[in-house]
């Protein structure tokens, strides 16, 4: 009973932790009329903050995982968290755009600990089958707290303005950054740090052909919701002219989804094994990609077909994660900082940049929107196609039964 507590509590502290910076990167979303208008700039402009926040949010954390295999989780969580807090009084109080912007850069730069944190901890903890287990319901928290956040920013929005939404992510970064410094315990003993050079760490993780398989599909994966998150906040509210509240709505929609993918994914590979289970979500995503695309050839914008192939996608993403993040962590529990800061970077670097893309692409329909993310599910394909090569691994590390 003891040990379930223990474990119960951390995945909470895992979850409220991942949940920051899940939530800062789309809270804004259905302020996006509101926040334009106010910095004087077009509401395509705004996606640009996605951008700002994922690309430092990525790189930051081949930093942090590397550095907590060294000195331990725990001070490089609360460090980042002290780093966020900054930002988002910075953009809470911001005047002029390119202030704002600085401000997502920097919450990106601090709670980078938490994204690569999200991953490290679990493999601290577990292994084999409760790995995955763990890791489908810390996937729900990713999904779930972005996609919720504007429910919240909505009524926000709607009621107080704006800027009451980056102040609810400073009240609530301050909480969890107490919860973390009085609640969490150290998961990686001094014994187990490490000693030997970073180079030689990457240089272990990245050898590996699967984990670049893997990598390779989270990417892709996250990219397409990346875009789709950046893009559906200016297609609701820009194109289709809905309201705030609408449009957190229909943003929130495809979270079933997500859900219902995360919480098969362990069953599906339990009876039809882990490569069976990531084809099963490469399908959905690639369908739902298609919903997105076809009718935006043919000029056609509209929340059905955006919401329906979204919904579509998220489920393929919430069977693709779990799988994914498992089959790649279980070679490396001596470098689980590594290859989780490996795993969450370069995933959040590479939405950061294919946002940045969308951002650039007039988006008068949807189908941008809908090409961008069939590119992904392809690209995706081809990681999955990579991961199943098994016969050439560089780890030196036994796998965790």
């Amino acid at each position: 009973m003891t040990r379930s507590l223990s474990l119960a509590k951390l995945t909470f502290l895992i979850a409220i932790l991942t949940a920051v910076g899940q939530m800062t990167q789309t809270m804004y979303v259905p302020s996006i009329a509101s926040m334009a208008k106010e910095f004087w700039v077009t509401p395509s402009a705004l996606q640009a903050v996605m951008a700002f926040f994922l690309i430092p949010y990525g790189f930051s954390q081949f930093i942090y995982g590397t550095v907590s295999d060294r000195i331990g989780r725990k001070p490089v969580i609360i460090a980042g968290l002290c780093i966020y807090i900054a930002g988002t009084l910075i953009a809470l109080f911001s005047e002029q755009f390119d202030w704002f912007l600085a401000g997502s850069f920097i919450q990106g730069l601090g709670i980078g600990c938490g994204g690569v944190m999200c991953r490290t901890l679990t493999r601290d903890c577990f292994s084999g089958s409760d790995l995955h287990r763990v890791n489908g319901l810390i996937s729900m928290c990713v999904i779930f707290s972005p996609l919720a956040a504007p429910l919240i920013g909505g009524y926000l929005s709607d009621t107080f303005g704006w800027r009451s939404s980056y102040l609810f992510l400073t009240l609530f970064s301050i909480g969890v950054t107490l919860a973390m410094m009085t609640s969490m315990m150290e998961t990686l003993p001094k014994e187990k740090r490490k000693s030997e050079s970073v180079y030689n760490s990457y240089r272990i993780v990245l050898s590996d052909k699967r984990f670049q398989g893997y990598l390779l599909c989270l990417v892709a994966t996250f990219s397409g919701i990346a875009v789709f998150e950046a893009a559906s906040g200016v297609l609701f509210g820009g194109v289709l002219h809905y309201s705030a509240m609408a449009v957190s709505l229909l943003f929130v929609v495809p979270i079933p989804g997500y859900l219902i993918g995360a919480s098969t994914s362990g069953k599906l590979v339990k009876r039809y094994g882990n490569h069976t289970s990531l084809l099963v979500g490469l399908a959905a995503i690639i369908l739902g990609s298609l919903v997105i695309f076809v009718p935006g050839l043919m000029d056609i914008t509209n929340a059905a077909t955006l919401v329906g192939g979204a919904l579509l996608y998220f489920l393929g993403g919430g069977i693709l994660y779990p799988a994914a993040v498992t089959g790649a962590l279980i070679p490396f529990p001596n470098h689980a900082g590594t290859a989780g800061a490996v795993l969450g970077g370069i995933q959040n670097l590479g939405a950061g940049l294919v946002a940045l893309v969308a951002s650039m692409i007039p988006t008068s329909n949807q189908m941008p929107v809908g090409l961008l993310m069939l590119v992904m599910a392809l690209l995706a394909a081809l990681g999955i196609w990579r991961s199943a090569d098994n016969s050439d691994s560089a780890s030196d590390e036994p796998a965790i039964a």
